[in-house]
C-alpha cells in the first residue's frame, strides 16, 4: 500500500504538483497514508472526508438530487467530489471514493465491496469501479491501494502527452 502511495508522491514531487482527496468510504485512510510519508505537505493539500449524504452536497456539492437518483456509490457522484475537490482545495490532482466496505449496507445492485473511485485534473478526470469481497479492512485497503495507482497511471499518462 505504501509503495503506491509513494510512487505518487514521488511524480507529484518530481513535477511540482499537488493532489487532495474526497473521502467517502475510506474515512481519511487516503489521507492517512499520504501523510505518514515525510515530506508530503510539499504536494497533499487536505482532504473532505464526506462519509455522510450531507456533507457531500454542503461541502462538496453534489447535487441531492444525483445522489438520490444514483445513489452515494456511483460515477456521478465520484466525479461530482473530484471536480468539487480540485476547485476547493485548488489541487493539481485528486482523488475520489465513494462505496460500501460492509459487513452491512450492500444490496443486489451494489453488494458490499463496491467502489467507485474518481481520479483527475481540471482536464480530465477518469473513474473506475471495483468489486471487491472481502472484510471491511480489507475492502478499504484495497480502495486506497487502487485508487493510488490509478493516480500513478494518470499522472504518468499526462506527463506523456
Amino acid at each position: 500500500m505504501i509503495y503506491a502511495t509513494k510512487q505518487s508522491s514521488k511524480l507529484l514531487l518530481k513535477n511540482n504538483e499537488t493532489v487532495s482527496t474526497a473521502e467517502s468510504c475510506t474515512g481519511g485512510y487516503l489521507s492517512h497514508l499520504i501523510t505518514i510519508i515525510p515530506g508530503s505537505s510539499a504536494y497533499f493539500s487536505g482532504s473532505i472526508v464526506s462519509y455522510s449524504n450531507s456533507i457531500k452536497e454542503n461541502l462538496l456539492d453534489v447535487k441531492k438530487e444525483i445522489i438520490d437518483s444514483n445513489g452515494a456509490v456511483s460515477e456521478s457522484v465520484v466525479l461530482e467530489m473530484a471536480r468539487s475537490a480540485l476547485k476547493k482545495l485548488n489541487t493539481t490532482y485528486t482523488i475520489a471514493v465513494s462505496g460500501i466496505m460492509g459487513p452491512d449496507g450492500g444490496s443486489a445492485e451494489k453488494p458490499v465491496g463496491t467502489v467507485w473511485v474518481a481520479v483527475g485534473n481540471q482536464g480530465n478526470i477518469i473513474t473506475k469501479q471495483f468489486h471487491f469481497r472481502f472484510d471491511r479492512l480489507k475492502n478499504i485497503q484495497l480502495t486506497a491501494m487502487n485508487a493510488f495507482n490509478l493516480l500513478r497511471v494518470f499522472i504518468l499518462n499526462q506527463t506523456k502527452n
